[in-house]
């Protein structure tokens, strides 16, 4: 893939390839199924629905109907040549997302999609009097006009591009999940959250590992949202702490590709796994208040392989040996003095 593994280019940073796929094999896409990326830099997470898609029914002739869009022309550039590259076809506009949305119904509201992928810009400034008054009402009927950081408006705008039966999968800072929970004082994003999570929006969170992505050696989390969850996942959040499924790398970590499929295999299967997957209901969000990092819910004890306590003590006496050859040949030529 174009500018796969490069990082950045163009001052514009790039999803890692391992977590593209894992957000495409739990968004599951269906031949002929429309889908948006709404920050979509090289389009590398549309080629990635769309190659999961030819995975799970090779047999199909019909493609995804694939839609992104990026501010920046180097960007925009590369996404197109990364569609040609890929023999697919991928409808971009070059625009700001959050204040001129470019895929717009023919009664100016925007389009919906069954289902959106995306990697925003995390922690972006945000001044909440430009969207006070928003043409497309995001905000103020979802939750409220959040302050400061802009990861929840990012969440706010998935919704709005959400069919009836829609699902995303969208990256995020950590602290996104987390930010004014347990505090005092009244904070917007954990009302947004609270909002978000009383109406069964929230399908999970994922917690991927540190020092993934090229900008930030902070871990990410993956929101999924759903506007119409299968009766057995109804009023619950599923919590995936995938902070031990990593390897180490030069100069990134990465989750290696034998633990993607088990991930989101994982993830769907909406079960309780030991130290890595819990699934809460609402009122237990509510009793957190709304906090939903996996970290908190999914404990990593054992992580860790302990070593039995006779092969740590060979290991230490043969460490030792070459000690007492060193001190025994000491020995020998103090004698000679």
């Amino acid at each position: 893939m174009v500018t796969e593994g490069s990082g950045q280019s163009a001052g514009e940073f790039f999803t890692p390839r391992e977590v593209g796929l894992l957000m495409a094999h739990i968004m599951r896409p269906k031949p002929g199924e429309e889908c948006h990326d709404y920050a979509c830099g090289s389009a590398g997470l549309l080629v990635k629905l769309q190659l999961v898609a030819r995975e799970l029914d090779p047999t199909s002739k019909v493609p995804l109907r694939l839609y992104g869009q990026e501010l920046t022309a180097e960007s925009y550039a590369v996404a197109q040549m990364n569609a040609i590259i890929h023999d697919m076809s991928v409808e971009i506009a070059r625009g700001d997302t959050m204040i001129n949305p470019k895929f717009k119904t023919a009664d100016s509201k925007i389009r919906t999609y069954e289902i959106v992928v995306a990697n925003p810009i995390w922690n972006q400034p945000f001044n909440p009097d430009i969207f006070a008054d928003d043409p497309f009402d995001r905000f103020r009927t979802q939750g409220g006009v959040t302050t400061g950081k802009g990861d929840w408006a990012w969440l706010q705008h998935t919704l709005a591009c959400l069919g009836d039966r829609g699902r995303a999968a969208i990256v995020l800072d950590e602290d996104a999940v987390t930010r004014g929970s347990g505090s005092k004082n009244e904070d917007r994003e954990r009302n947004i959250r609270k909002w978000f999570v009383d109406r069964d929006l929230i399908d999970g969170v994922i917690l991927l590992p540190d020092n993934l992505f090229y900008n930030t050696p902070a871990a990410g989390v993956i929101v999924v949202l759903s506007k119409r969850k299968p009766p057995a996942r109804k009023d619950h959040i599923v919590l995936l702490n995938a902070a031990r499924r990593v390897a180490k790398g030069r100069p990134k970590n990465f989750i290696p590709d034998d633990d993607i499929h088990p991930l989101a295999t994982a993830f769907l299967k909406d079960e309780p796994v030991e130290g890595e997957v819990a699934v809460i209901t609402r009122q237990q969000a509510a009793e957190a208040d709304y906090n939903l990092s996996p970290s908190r819910w999914v404990g990593q004890n054992g992580v860790t392989d302990q070593r039995p306590v006779r092969e740590i003590i060979a290991e230490l006496l043969r460490l030792d040996e070459p000690a007492r050859e060193i001190d025994a040949s000491l020995a020998q030529m103090l004698v000679r003095l």
